[in-house]
């Protein structure tokens, strides 16, 4: 059952639909959905949709939203439903393709065909906004026409919009693209649409993410390896990846035969577990991989950091008898509120089950899903159940953390797979002293790293904790006769290994410092005479709290507490 705002965001749906249609009666309607944080609709309309447009469509909403018309379901044969439809191409597809009885919603004059639910009356959507335009192709198919879709969102209170529309100026200006341009973090360019060009210091981000993954690996008895970037198509025929992901894979040929650039990094790990009988003295067996993976998306769906072709996954793949996998679930979930616990994140927990297409046996499915069930039980997790999103080859618990404007960010995963091992014929070495199968879990903390350091990026605005700071200090010389002194200072705190830019241009201290401030910097060093001649620092932290005559030592001691501190 369809949750109240999601019934409501439908149901404005339907209202701008016929708002359009009183405006425009010449246009051809397609699809109008609920999405995440709204709906949208798709219109055949010759000319484009402008912003003296939005003006008259959201007053002409209004209208039918204060007239309160009801919304009533009701049905037609085929034949009735095709005369209903009359005039209406899209529509008409739809129908051939409904293997269901049609149904349809009034609201005054304006009828649909949608399977619904909707709220009582037009009069319950309460606040409402159009957001943008977009070209759209029907069905999301190149060859199809292309259609132009209005967003919008709705809300049961005037308040709660506010809050939506504060949250949106909030989030422009976090936006990890700029963010990302103006710290010199990161580009996209034409020459390669949904891969990452990462520069010196987002870099430095991107290592010290990895490094704090090692070091937390280790301590939990993991070890690391790396598997290739290509491998041929019996392999992932024998994973199921080319019957259920091929859409998704770059495919290439040598020697004749057919390769595929990984999509994900699990049929490489099986390989690995394959190179000697395992015994169950062994178990858990904690295998992770840093590994590159690609993945052909639409260029319609790229989007910085957030959706891209290339990118880099935390993997980890965990061995073990039946009998731990609740244990060893209950593990990973600790050790995961440990790691998004030191970004300042919280999260909320899904459990997804079974999709429609699927591998395995339905007593696999069965074991693997009871299996997740009682480790987030366990822990008495509060979770939701997400019916029928699981991965193909497993259910899944998925992690989203809410970023500090309340924003929810799909990351980690623990996938629990029972098809796997059997595909791969993976066996151990029992007590018994007989093979049997092992349970394996998919696992991932960051998700994508791409994705993560854009989550960041916006959750900090770009003020990342000290220890994150690809540059942590950054000195400021007033004079050329000051450079001399800041370079002994600059060769200390690099020999505490803290990270350390020079500013001695010949330009303002007032221009140098609002540049520092603009690179999120944490700490501005001012460096005069009086600096020099006392061997002392003059130190702006990022509140702008300016403290005079600060001892080398003492600095380079109170940044380093901070650093190791992770605070």
């Amino acid at each position: 059952m369809k949750n109240d705002l999601e019934t409501l965001r439908h149901s404005a749906s339907h209202v701008l639909a016929a708002a359009i249609k009183r405006l425009y009666p010449n246009v051809k309607l397609g699809i109008g959905p609920a999405i995440e944080d709204g709906f949208y609709y798709d219109f055949d309309k010759d000319s484009p949709f402008t912003p003296e447009d939005f003006e008259k469509i959201e007053k002409e909403m209004q209208r039918i939203i204060d007239e309160d018309c009801k919304f009533e379901r009701f049905t037609l044969s085929r034949k009735d439903a095709e005369k209903q439809l009359k005039g209406e191409p899209y529509k008409l597809e739809l129908l051939k393709e409904l293997d269901e009885e049609p149904s349809f919603y009034r609201c005054g004059n304006f009828v649909d065909l949608c399977r619904g639910p909707h709220v009582e009356s037009a009069g319950r959507i309460k606040a409402f906004k159009l957001m943008r335009s977009s070209a759209a192709y029907w069905k999301g198919d190149a060859k199809n026409r292309q259609l132009q879709r209005i967003y919008g969102t709705a809300f049961g209170s005037s308040k709660e919009l506010k809050h939506y529309l504060t949250m949106l100026e909030e989030a422009e200006k976090r936006d990890h693209r700029k963010l990302g341009k103006q710290l010199d973090l990161f580009s996209i360019h034409e020459e390669g649409s949904g891969f990452i060009f990462w520069h010196p210091k987002g870099m430095v981000l991107r290592n010290l993410l990895l490094d704090f993954w090692r070091d937390e690996h280790r301590k939990e008895g993991y070890v690391e390896i790396q598997t290739p970037i290509m491998l041929n198509r019996s392999l992932w025929e024998r994973s199921g990846h080319w019957e259920n992901y091929r859409e998704n894979m770059y495919v290439t040929k040598i020697d004749n035969e057919e390769f595929a650039i990984k999509p994900m990094n699990c049929p490489g790990g099986m390989l690995y577990y394959m190179e000697k009988l395992h015994s169950y003295r062994e178990f858990p067996l904690r295998v992770g991989e840093i590994g590159t993976v690609h993945r052909h998306e639409l260029s319609g769906v790229l989007s910085g950091l957030f959706r891209v072709r290339c990118f880099t996954q935390d993997d980890a793949h965990l061995f073990m008898t039946p009998e731990q996998i609740t244990d060893e679930i209950a593990r990973l979930i600790d050790f995961i509120d440990r790691f998004y616990r030191i970004f300042g994140f919280e999260y909320e927990v899904e459990l997804s089950t079974r999709p429609k297409k699927y591998i395995g046996s339905d007593e696999q499915w069965k074991m693997a899903t009871d299996g997740l069930r009682n480790a987030l039980d366990k822990k008495k997790v509060k979770y939701q159940v997400n019916e029928g999103d699981g991965a193909f080859y497993g259910p899944k618990i998925d992690f989203k953390v809410r970023d500090c404007i309340g924003r929810l960010w799909q990351c980690g995963t623990i996938q629990l797979d029972m098809n796997l091992p059997e595909r791969f014929g993976l066996e151990y070495d029992g007590p018994d002293g007989k093979r049997h199968r092992p349970v394996m879990i998919h696992r991932v903390i960051y998700g994508s790293l791409e994705r993560f350091i854009g989550v960041l990026i916006e959750h900090y605005a770009g003020k990342f904790p000290l220890w994150l700071t690809p540059v942590q200090v950054k000195l400021l010389t007033m004079n050329e006769q000051n450079v001399s002194f800041a370079l002994k200072v600059k060769s200390e705190l690099e020999a505490n290994r803290l990270r350390v830019e020079i500013d001695d241009r010949n330009e303002t201290i007032g221009r140098k410092v609002r540049e520092a401030q603009m690179e999120k910097t944490n700490y501005i060093v001012t460096i005069g005479d009086k600096e020099v001649q006392n061997k002392v620092l003059a130190v702006r932290d990022r509140e702008g709290k300016v403290t005079f005559g600060v001892k080398i030592d003492d600095f380079i001691t109170d940044v380093l507490e901070k650093v190791n501190n992770r605070r």
